[in-house]
């Protein structure tokens, strides 16, 4: 890659950092009134417990829940929200203030904010056991610091599943009941179809369509990111200039009637023709072809769109592999999934990766295969999950594999000196004055223009749980321990 950008002149660093910082304050000032108002609210289930009490020591009789209708019902008339919506709301109050005391004193000090509060609170609710939620608790709130809310999310089950692998397996077998289909009307002839299925199920459906509308959109069906134009799926002008397209379907003409009776046969554009539309209309069109054609008939060649397999990435233990161990199977970027599938998964791969984990630290060591093929870049997918910029959730099959320091200026074709990057953020890294650097075990610092400094680390690192099996202190560890 070439040389970046200059930075901007001192005035617009000077005026950039003022704002940030005034955010920065801003937030945790609300992030500290938010916690106040979880307290108030926690304090509004304590006023019906004990309205409750007072009830039945008075001898009346009537449901059981109606000294908390009456508070609930009050304190949604005063905020203008649903008295259910209160009740959840005093739910989860009263967790953070009884169970979760150090997440509460950060929500207090603006450490953190009520997103953040949410997914360890989601995650680490149903955790009964007090030491195993403080274990928990300690673990994500060290990720909480530099972490996104969606990160922090999918961390926080990832640990949970680690503390308390049993539970989590119950969550699941309870979760798997909730299958269901259901459309939402939206107006101007638009309507939601909504699916709740099983995670690898629903990321590999969104994978195929997505694989099949880089195919569409661009002939090219390969996974490899570096083979794709990764676009910004919001922006209809990345079509390139002179792209050909068929059409299938009756040709219109210009009084808009159809001049084809035959709507199965496609008809030809003597002339190149883009495809307009953007990659999410392409999803949507491919998916509703599929649910009520059983194939794409309606996008060009079906055998070729037919043969595009969905890809996911799934972390499966050896020993849970072999049925002797409760370690989560884990979807990668998701959080943990059910052992059989995760064991189905791995039986019908055509080829399995075998992953060595630090056992102290969890960063991933190396990656070898049974045939061995693309090892590094198999590696660094492992390693990185998604894009590596702060905050961003892009899967790393769907980035660009980069150098940090560029090849032309000696930069070395290393896990190093290798990272995963969307298209948006590689951007950013090439053509702005944000700059990044490698810190050593998957660890990037990246620089921004007012001279902020965020560290982003490798997903396995942060939400790794030790073992008890290894109880002695760790060794120095070397750059590059490959076992074999």
């Amino acid at each position: 890659m070439g040389q970046t950008s200059s930075p901007p002149d001192a005035l617009a660093w000077g005026e950039l950092d003022q704002l940030v910082t005034r955010i920065v304050r801003t937030r945790a000032a609300m992030a500290a009134l938010q916690a106040r108002e979880a307290a108030l609210l926690a304090e509004a289930t304590d006023l019906a417990m004990a309205r409750a009490e007072e009830r039945r020591a008075m001898g009346r009789r009537g449901q059981h829940d109606l000294a908390l209708r009456e508070v609930t019902s009050e304190l949604g008339a005063a905020m203008r929200l649903s008295d259910r919506t209160v009740q959840e709301r005093m739910s989860s109050a009263s967790t953070l203030t009884e169970s979760f005391a150090a997440t509460y004193l950060t929500f207090q000090k603006g450490g953190i904010d009520a997103a953040h509060v949410s997914g360890i609170i989601d995650a680490g609710g149903s955790i009964g056991d007090a030491e195993l939620r403080a274990q928990f608790e300690r673990i994500v709130l060290e990720a909480a610091r530099f972490e996104t809310p969606p990160r922090l999310r999918a961390i926080a089950r990832v640990v949970a599943a680690r503390i308390d692998p049993d539970l989590v397996e119950e969550l699941q077998r309870n979760g798997f009941a909730g299958r269901c289909v259901r459309v939402t009307d939206l107006g101007d002839g638009m309507a939601r179809l909504l699916a709740d299925l099983p995670a690898t199920l629903a990321h590999a459906i969104l994978d195929r369509l997505t694989q099949l509308g880089h195919e569409i959109l661009h002939g090219d069906p390969e996974t490899d990111a570096e083979a794709w134009p990764l676009v910004d799926e919001t922006d209809a002008d990345h079509i390139p200039d002179g792209s050909a397209t068929v059409v299938t379907g009756p040709r219109i003409d210009a009084s808009g009637a159809a001049a084809d009776a035959d709507a199965g046969e496609p008809t030809a554009i003597a002339s190149p023709l883009p495809d307009l539309r953007t990659l999410d209309e392409v999803r949507a069109d491919v998916l509703a072809d599929l649910l009520l054609c059983g194939a794409p008939t309606a996008h060009g060649d079906g055998d070729a769109l037919a043969s595009i397999r969905a890809h996911v990435q799934v972390t499966l233990p050896v020993l849970t592999a072999a049925g002797v161990d409760k370690e989560p199977s884990l979807l990668a970027g998701v959080g943990p999934i059910d052992r059989e599938t995760a064991r189905l998964l791995a039986a019908n791969a055509p080829g399995w990766d075998r992953v060595m984990y630090d056992p102290y630290s969890g960063a991933p060591l190396a990656v070898d295969r049974y045939r061995p093929s693309k090892q590094l870049r198999r590696f660094l997918r492992v390693r990185d999950e998604r894009c590596r910029f702060p905050g961003c959730t892009q899967r790393p099959w769907r980035c660009d594999l980069d150098h940090t320091v560029d090849a032309a200026f000696g930069g070395a074709t290393t896990d190093c000196n290798l990272a995963h990057f969307c298209r948006r953020h590689h951007t950013v890294k090439h053509a702005t004055a944000w700059r990044v650097r490698q810190l050593g075990q998957g660890r990037l610092e990246w620089t921004s223009l007012t001279g902020r400094r965020y560290v982003d680390r490798p997903p396995a690192i942060v939400q790794f749980v030790p073992s008890r099996a290894f109880d002695a202190p760790p060794g120095p560890m070397a750059e590059h321990v490959p076992p074999f």
